[in-house]
């Protein structure tokens, strides 16, 4: 494999980022690029992939004013390019004429050797026009975001937005979850340190870690043995609110990839059994994998949680975790694609598919049992509206309260993301009444 050049490696950053714009998601296109790459060029690809997204609202909106005419949809390539240079001269590190040097000799790469002029002059006139053409965006552009999920923010969290909207705009932390099978988190933060890998513990849970840097995995002690797995705080306090007991058999109903499935395991190691459902066989291998690695076991079941019954039978469980389908919009600094792909009609779809499911599973829960329903977005619609839409049809259903984390809802309770903390996660915890 030989490494591309500087200009190659943003070449390759357009191609990634015009398979988003014409509707795919970030991971598949990424993943399938890395491999073309020599190692020490992988980290820019990503920077400037996820760099470039997590602005893309911005960046669209500067593009409208500096290009005469759009570009032909045959030349999504050079607008994702544009893109990538515009974010390089305005949020990253990189020196100014090394950007538009290599980004303007990408275009030879990328087959179009025409959009050399056009790629130098634009980006050459954001140079010298940048304050002006930034005072002339929408709030939303100038923050970043598409104009309805502005508002939905605004709406739902007048006293938030302005901090959710910016923490979506940055790097997240590395964040992960110590195995307490096998390692302290104490003992696992002094062998980071020895490693020369400086981390910090989390507040909410007793096994989250955040690191000061991103590092790969496979630099961090025992990893491939299981020490620990990379998940999110927020994502950490499923395990913990769910309450599973010892000898409790317990449903994970949206389970892929399995981060939540395995926790359940290592908080109870003398649980009944756990359940692992999932809709998409391809990613319930993920668990298997997951599961393998920690040296836990499961049993993967592939079937639609709106169905459940269909392969579930007449099967009941003490617990029942929904970590519904829902628009990610808590997630969204990890996956800055939501920005491009989201649209504001998917909520109303999103919730009907949220309902579903809880009725879907609900006649497996035991009288006396408990499910949590769990979602990664921050929208009202999605979280609180939908448990009130199913305490409203369910009569034995009844709201438990949960501990004092994130802000007190209606229905529930909600994190926000922070940017040097949790992911925003929404928590509610249902009872079967006896």
């Amino acid at each position: 494999m030989t490494a591309p050049s500087a200009c190659g490696v943003r070449a390759t950053a357009a191609t990634v980022l015009a398979q988003v714009l014409a509707g795919s998601t970030l991971d598949g296109p990424l993943a399938q690029a890395m491999p073309g790459l020599a190692e020490r060029d992988r980290p820019l690809l990503a920077q400037l992939c996820y760099g470039s997204l997590r602005l893309a609202p911005r960046l669209q909106a500067l593009l409208t004013q500096l290009l005469d005419k759009p570009l032909r949809e045959r030349d999504s390539d050079v607008q994702a390019l544009l893109m990538l240079g515009l974010y390089q001269l305005s949020d990253s590190r990189i020196p100014d004429h090394a950007a538009v040097a290599a980004t303007v000799e990408a275009t030879r790469e990328l087959g179009k050797p025409w959009a050399k002029g056009l790629v130098n002059a634009v980006l050459r006139r954001y140079g010298r026009e940048a304050e002006a053409l930034a005072g002339s965006l929408s709030p939303a552009a100038a923050a970043a975001h598409p104009q309805w999920l502005y508002e939905a923010l605004h709406a739902a969290w007048p006293d938030y937005a302005i901090s959710l909207l910016a923490t979506n705009n940055q790097q997240p932390p590395m964040v992960l979850r110590v195995n307490r099978l096998k390692v302290s988190r104490d003992d696992w933060i002094a062998q980071l340190a020895a490693c020369g890998i400086p981390a910090r513990a989390g507040i909410l849970t007793r096994e989250a870690v955040y690191l000061a840097q991103p590092v790969g995995v496979d630099q961090l002690p025992d990893f491939a043995a299981g020490a620990a797995s990379v998940q999110d705080e927020a994502a950490q306090l499923a395990a913990q609110l769910l309450g599973a007991r010892p000898g409790d058999h317990v449903l994970d109903a949206c389970a892929a990839p399995g981060g939540k499935t395995c926790h359940l395991l290592e908080a109870v190691p003398d649980i009944g059994s756990v359940t692992a459902m999932d809709i998409d066989a391809e990613r319930l291998r993920r668990v298997r994998e997951n599961l393998n690695r920690l040296q836990l076991d499961a049993k993967l079941v592939t079937a639609n949680a709106a169905e459940a019954t269909t392969v579930l039978a007449d099967r009941q469980f003490d617990r029942i975790l929904v970590d519904a389908p829902c628009s990610a919009t808590g997630v969204i600094r990890r996956h800055p694609d939501i920005k491009l792909l989201r649209r504001a009609q998917d909520i109303a779809q999103f919730a009907a598919q949220q309902l579903q499911i809880l009725s879907g599973v609900w006649p497996h829960l035991r009288p006396g049992g408990r499910l949590l329903y769990v979602t990664c977005s921050v929208l009202p619609e999605e979280n609180q509206a939908v448990v009130a839409g199913f305490l409203a049809r369910q009569d034995n259903a009844g709201e438990v309260s949960l501990p004092d984390i994130g802000l007190p809802c209606m229905h529930g309770r909600q994190i926000m993301p922070r940017h040097d903390g949790p992911d925003g996660l929404y928590f509610a915890l249902l009872e079967k009444h006896r």
